[in-house]
């Protein structure tokens, strides 16, 4: 797992990788920022505000999102017993990580983390166990085919036995010509027969909040023409069996105690499903 570009934690923070440009805001760290971290920069920070002028309850639909994730896991894990899963955009390890949330249940269940942020890979590489059932892989979600054929992934997921992809908010950061509905069509053809898709993202919903969060999100650098609304997100599943309750509002996806403020109307800017393969 080691990295010549890249040095262990010292003070609670990995050294910024010379190749990164911290005056653009990234994703991963924009995320972080709402989740309540302290990996980012003034660029990032300055994104969130514009998000958050907008609409004040970003960081709680951050939060939400974060929280599907893990009763995602659980469920995947606890419930169906998927012990393969891939987490495509991690984002920067932060509390509840797939693989703890995973491991908590079977120690022996495998995880492959991938992100395209080489900060991710910084702070990744000095805090995630390097161990036999977790890895951490370089590489971009617009090119399914490297994720699933890296070694590091064969080393880690059979593809001939049913494993999860999870695809926790990064969709919807693709551009219309980046082609979303292709890129999920690329991962979904390379599950097998009992794998699932897992996939939450922000939702137009024609409402004047959810205008207000796109417009943020272009401003921000986080995406232009990017919010899709449900009928356009059920397109990620297509061929795949939708989980009840199928594709609904974070907040409605089988909650738990572990959801961030449940009635709060602003969850239906965010929507989440998991499909599975027949």
């Amino acid at each position: 797992m080691s990295d010549p570009v890249f040095s262990r934690l010292s003070s609670g923070r990995a050294p910024v990788p010379s190749q990164i440009d911290t005056s653009v805001p990234s994703i991963a760290r924009v995320y972080d920022y709402l989740l309540g971290g302290k990996d980012h920069y003034e660029a990032d920070r300055q994104s969130c505000r514009t998000m958050l002028e907008a609409v004040p309850e970003t960081p709680l639909l951050a939060k939400a999102n974060r929280a599907f994730l893990r009763r995602a896991v659980r469920y995947l894990v606890g419930e169906v017993g998927v012990r393969q899963l891939v987490d495509i955009g991690s984002g920067l390890p932060t509390a509840g990580n797939v693989h703890e949330v995973a491991q908590r249940i079977d120690p022996e269940v495998r995880v492959l983390y991938t992100d395209n942020d080489p900060i991710v890979l910084a702070h990744g590489r000095a805090l995630l166990p390097a161990d036999e059932t977790t890895g951490l892989i370089h590489a971009d979600l617009r090119d399914p085919d490297a994720i699933f054929d890296d070694p590091e992934t064969r080393r880690l997921i059979d593809p001939d036995r049913p494993f999860a992809v999870l695809l926790g908010g990064i969709l919807m950061h693709l551009e219309a010509e980046e082609d979303p509905d292709g890129v999920a069509a690329r991962i979904r053809d390379r599950l097998p027969s009992g794998g699932y898709l897992m996939a939450s993202n922000t939702c137009d919903t024609g409402e004047p909040h959810a205008r207000d969060l796109a417009r943020a999100f272009a401003e921000g650098g986080m995406g232009s023409n990017c919010f899709r609304t449900r009928e356009q997100q059920l397109h990620y599943f297509d061929g795949l069996e939708l989980i009840e309750p199928g594709l609904v509002p974070n907040n409605q996806w089988r909650p738990d105690e572990d959801f961030p403020d449940p009635q709060n109307p602003a969850h239906a800017l965010h929507i989440g499903a998991i499909g599975r393969k027949p």
